[in-house]
C-alpha cells in the first residue's frame, strides 16, 4: 500500500516537534515537504526549529521552505511564554547543517500541489493558516488538487486558550482561517476540545525517556519544558500535546470521534476575534464544511507515539 503524501506546515513549538517526529517514524506517511510559518515564535525561528527537528529525526533530506512572517491582516502574536525564547526549549539540538529551501513556502505549496496528481497531497497545518491561505489566494487552482486539510486549531466547548473565545492558531491569523474554512477543500479540525484530552502523563514521559535513543531523550526534554507551563496553567501533572493529534488522526482515525459541522471564523468582533463557531447541533441547517473532532482514545494514541518515535535514531 502506497504511503499517504503529506506536507507539514508548522511553527515549532515542542508539540509541533512531536507531530513531525511521529510522522517521520510512520511508514504510512510520506513527508514530501515542510513549510514554516510565524506563530509560536517568528518565522526565522520556526524554520530553524523545523530543520533541527528533521535532522534529529534522521531526515535532513526533507527541505524546509520558510513562509509568511506575519498574518494576513493583523499584527503577529507569538507564544514564547509557552515555548520559551527559541520556541523549542528543553532540548540541546545543534545548529542545523541542512540549508533552507530557496523558495517561499507559498510557492512551494503551489508548485508541489500542481505537480502532483489531483487528490494526492494532504496538508497538515500545525500553526496559523497564513501560508495555506496565501497559497489559495495566489493560485486558486490548488483548491481542487488538495486531498484534505487536517489542521490543529480552534475550540468550541472548551472556549479558547489565548482569549476566552479563541484558540491560539486561529487567533493569530483569523483572516487566513476564514479563507481556508470557506475554500470547499475537505477539512478536518482537531480543536482543543479534542487535544485537551490527549494528556501526556509523567509515566508516559518516563517511558519515552527510557527508550534511550537520542531522539527520545531530546523529545523528552522538550516535553518536560512544555509540561512545566501546563502544570502551572492547569494545576495538574499532565499536559496535552496538541499538534501530534493531527498525525495521529491520519494514522489511526479509529482512535478519534467527531462529526461533520458548519464552522465559521469570527473576523470582526474585538471580543471574539478568532473564535471557531461550530454548529455542533446543526441549528442553522447550513451546509457542513468541516469534520470536527471532539474525543480520542488517549492510551492508544500515546502507545502509538511511543512506538513510532522509538523507531527514530
Amino acid at each position: 500500500m502506497a504511503s499517504r503524501k503529506i506536507i507539514i506546515d508548522t511553527d515549532p513549538g515542542q508539540d509541533d516537534a512531536f507531530a513531525i517526529l511521529l510522522a517521520l517514524g510512520s511508514p504510512e506517511l510520506e513527508v514530501v515537504g515542510v513549510t514554516a510559518v510565524a506563530g509560536n515564535v517568528p518565522v526565522s525561528k520556526t524554520e530553524w526549529n523545523a530543520r533541527r527537528v528533521l535532522e534529529l529525526g534522521g531526515r535532513p533530506d526533507i527541505r524546509v521552505a520558510p513562509g509568511c512572517s506575519r498574518p494576513m491582516v493583523k499584527a503577529l502574536f507569538t507564544a514564547e511564554y509557552v515555548h520559551g525564547d527559541s520556541g523549542l526549549e528543553g532540548c540541546d539540538l545543534p545548529e542545523p547543517a541542512m540549508p533552507t529551501l530557496d523558495m517561499h513556502a507559498i510557492d512551494f505549496l503551489i508548485d508541489r500541489l500542481m505537480a502532483e496528481p489531483e487528490g494526492e497531497i494532504t496538508l497538515c497545518p500545525l500553526g496559523p493558516l497564513t501560508n495555506i491561505a496565501m497559497a489559495m489566494v495566489k493560485e486558486p487552482r490548488i483548491l481542487g488538487r488538495i486531498r484534505e486539510i487536517v489542521l490543529m486549531g480552534g475550540g468550541y466547548f472548551e472556549g479558547g486558550n489565548t482569549t476566552p473565545a479563541a484558540e491560539f492558531n486561529i487567533f493569530v491569523d483569523p483572516h487566513a482561517a476564514h479563507v481556508v474554512f470557506t475554500s470547499d477543500v475537505p477539512l478536518t479540525m482537531v480543536p482543543i476540545d479534542c487535544t485537551y484530552k490527549a494528556l501526556m502523563t509523567p509515566a508516559w514521559l518516563e517511558k519515552l525517556r527510557a527508550l534511550g535513543t537520542r531522539t527520545a531523550r531530546e523529545a523528552a526534554g522538550m516535553a518536560s519544558f512544555y509540561q512545566e507551563y501546563g502544570n502551572q496553567k492547569f494545576g495538574t501533572d499532565s499536559y496535552p500535546l496538541h499538534d501530534p493529534c493531527v498525525i495521529g488522526y491520519l494514522l489511526r482515525p479509529d482512535l478519534f470521534q467527531g462529526r461533520a459541522c458548519h464552522v465559521e471564523i469570527e473576523t470582526t468582533s474585538p471580543t471574539t476575534l478568532g473564535m471557531t463557531v461550530v454548529d455542533w447541533w446543526n441549528v442553522t441547517k447550513r451546509p457542513t464544511n468541516c469534520h470536527v473532532l471532539r474525543d480520542l482514545d488517549n492510551p492508544a494514541f500515546y502507545a502509538l507515539m511511543l512506538e513510532r518515535i522509538g523507531r527514530l535514531p
